[in-house]
């Protein structure tokens, strides 16, 4: 619902405008005159005919037609405003600061219904209520400072937090990092996060957008829309980051009390992001950093070099980039002594690049350029370069103006110098340049950057998945956890190789099927929930006495109905689950199986359904990612099979959206194949 009258109004009213800058607004009204806002401008307020130099209507049915109106009033008089605005004076476009609506209660929330129902009805925008309001190019309609410098190839972004929005710009700032639209949506009555990312997407102009858009969000209302309009502007070009905010249990109660959002599953906003291709943020200072490597040359690959006169700084930022999976390869032969010929006695051209302390501006220069140029196993290079009371800092910051302009490859400068140069500093950022001044921090970022995927194909995966089977079995089955024989029929009916089982009763039909498959073999119970709690799980039974034995055992367990016959795999231990999530859909998670998903939670998650890609992507993403790949003599499994596996189940999903968990835990990997030896599947119709 954002339209042209909020961006760039022709007329502003401020309903409730003051020449007391401790309050709303008079605030806001000071900083729309400082931004120079250069439409007509009026303010509502019964006590005063002009306030802060500009026309004060004490009746609001005196003003003028008004494109915008900014209401700082008490929420009970918001609606009779409203109501006004839009019969009298046209207005098509409402920004209510004011406090007091749904995340006051119930009384507050009927009013803030009524108010959007209106404004929608008349064809109107609204941002709002209990927000700090939004900042144009036309104009800085806050009430909060500081008010960011506006750039139009600066970040666009919105926030459902005023607050938070007013903490990102206090990251921002110091690092040079401009804005070109902040939209504060509060408690997002008619317009939320979802809905400015459509506008973005409807609007967007590769010639004239911005194509770095910045989010921070507590409730995801609406995750197809957000998944595809992220999506959408990903592939015009944009780079998007982002912080859901109260995924834990603590944290939703905190967001709750805040806005009356309700937080998200944490692994289902985990897997809408990674589908999206939108960079993850843990924090502010995550946030803002990221969104100023958006600003640099594109990193091509994971190769950095690392050029510094202070050693510790470079070893921390190594440590940061290797953590997440980059290199820093080392330099060896001829580029080594190339470099080091550049150098003082004492540097070191291993990679990082350690110039020593009495580097000079000449030789710096001399290093980056070789970097740039001659080295064709580095992707790309930051630069640690603080005040040791040896250098010109102009010289070295006009230096790396110089170079960030010049070089093919991207270069992050790290200028931890922010007290001792700051003059010196200002004048490099007012250049157009950004600055990191925590090396940690960019190392993490520039990670996240890297290991986020790029936003998923808009396509089912059909191939040998049969959708009338997989129906015909779901539409046959009764609601809670489903019967073996069942669960076998419907991974089948996908193309999902499940082990070779029988369910038995009898003893005569134990040993016939003992017979028919040979030994080693497992037994499990069926009927409880959780088999081994119970002591429902015998592996690796060799012999008849033994498998007789724990058949006797298991039947005399509480609630056993049956007993499960296993032909007994060797291999890696794997686990698919899912998860039925209100909104999202099923998020899907994968790993090794055993320990490493029930004790240390090591998963990756995916929103169905999923491509090839998606699925490959979540295998690397787990951090024992190594034994899947083969270690310590140890062999890998297949890759391919088991991001096949993990595809024709999110195709399963996709048509079977009765089942709300299931779990294949475990499957059994190995080089030549992969297989499913125990799963739990239960449906609610």
């Amino acid at each position: 619902m954002i339209n042209e009258k909020l961006i760039n109004p022709g007329s502003i009213v401020v309903i409730g405008g003051s020449d007391d800058l401790q309050k709303p607004g008079g605030k806001i009204l000071k900083n729309i005159i400082d931004g120079n806002f250069q439409g007509d401008l009026f303010v509502v307020n019964p006590k005063q005919d002009l306030i802060q130099g500009i026309k004060s209507y004490q009746d609001i049915h005196d003003i003028p037609q008004a494109d915008l109106a900014i209401l700082a009033i008490q929420a009970r008089l918001c609606l009779p405003a409203v109501e006004i605005l839009i019969t009298e004076k046209n207005t098509k476009a409402f920004i209510i600061i004011s406090a007091g609506f749904s995340e006051s209660g119930e009384e507050g929330k009927t009013l803030e219904k009524d108010i959007a129902a209106i404004i929608s009805k008349a064809g109107g925008c609204l941002i709002g209520p209990n927000c700090i309001g939004v900042i144009t190019q036309a104009y800085s309609g806050v009430f909060t400072s500081p008010v960011p410098k506006l750039d139009k190839s600066g970040c666009d972004f919105v926030s459902g937090s005023g607050a938070t929005a007013v903490f990102i710009f206090e990251s921002a700032m110091p690092k040079g990092l401009n804005f070109s639209s902040v939209y504060s949506v509060g408690n997002s009555a008619q317009t939320g996060v979802e809905e400015v990312l459509e506008f973005w997407d409807n609007t967007f102009d590769p010639a004239t957008s911005s194509q770095i858009k910045l989010i921070y969000v507590e409730s995801i209302r609406d995750p197809d829309k957000l998944l595809h309009h992220a999506s959408s502007l990903i592939r015009k070009g944009c780079r998007i980051a982002a912080i859901k905010a109260g995924t834990t249990e603590a944290g939703s109660r905190a967001a709750s009390s805040h806005t009356g959002a309700m937080a998200s599953s944490d692994l289902a906003v985990e897997a809408l992001f990674r589908k999206a291709g939108i960079v993850r943020c843990s924090g502010r200072e995550e946030l803002t950093t990221v969104a100023s490597v958006f600003f640099h040359k594109q990193l091509k690959g994971k190769n950095i070099a690392i050029i510094t006169h202070a050693g510790g700084p470079a070893v921390m930022l190594t440590d940061a980039l290797s953590a997440g999976g980059m290199n820093i390869p080392r330099i060896t032969g001829v580029h080594r002594e190339k470099l080091l010929s550049m150098m003082n006695p004492g540097a070191s051209a291993d990679n990082p690049i350690d110039l020593i302390a009495t580097a000079t501006n000449d030789q710096l220069d001399n290093v980056i350029e070789y970097v740039d140029k001659d080295l064709p196993l580095i992707d790309g290079m930051s630069v640690i370069f603080g005040d040791n009371g040896l250098n010109d800092m102009g010289e070295i910051y006009n230096l790396l103006h110089k170079k960030i302009r010049e070089c093919n490859k991207p270069l992050y400068p790290i200028l931890p110098s922010i007290s001792s140069s700051h003059k010196k500093l200002e004048s490099f950022l007012n250049k157009g340049h950004i600055n990191f001044p925590d090396e940690v921090v960019l190392g993490r970022a520039l990670t996240k950057i890297f290991n986020t995927p790029s936003p998923a194909e808009d396509k089912i995966f059909l191939d040998n998945v049969d959708v009338s089977r997989v129906r015909q079995i779901i539409d046959n089955a009764q609601d809670g956890y489903l019967e073996p024989c069942v669960i076998h029929q419907l991974l089948s009916a996908v193309k999902i190789p499940v082990v070779k089982e029988d369910v038995v009763t009898s003893k005569k039909d134990l040993l016939a099927v003992a017979k028919r498959t040979g030994y080693p073999m497992a037994l499990k119970v069926v009927g409880p929930v959780h088999k081994s709690d119970v002591g429902g799980v015998t592996l690796n039974i060799r012999s008849e006495k033994h498998l007789e034995a724990e058949f006797i055992r298991m039947m005399k367990i509480k609630d056993v109905k049956a007993v499960l016959v296993q032909q007994m795999l060797t291999g890696t231990e794997l686990f698919i689950g899912a998860k039925y999530e209100p909104r999202f859909g099923h998020v899907i998670l994968c790993g090794l199986g055993g320990i490493f998903v029930e004790i240390l939670g090591d998963v990756s998650s995916g929103l169905a359904p999923l491509t090839f890609n998606e699925a490959e992507s979540m295998i690397r993403s787990i951090k024992s990612y190594r034994i899947i790949t083969g270690t310590r003599g140890r062999p890998g499994i297949n890759e391919e099979k088991f991001a096949e596996i993990i595809v024709r189940l999110s195709s399963l999903l996709r048509y079977a959206t009765e089942i709300k968990e299931m779990d294949l835990n475990p499957l059994i990997g190995s080089q030549e194949s992969i297989t499913v030896v125990d799963a739990r599947i239960r449906i609610e119709k």
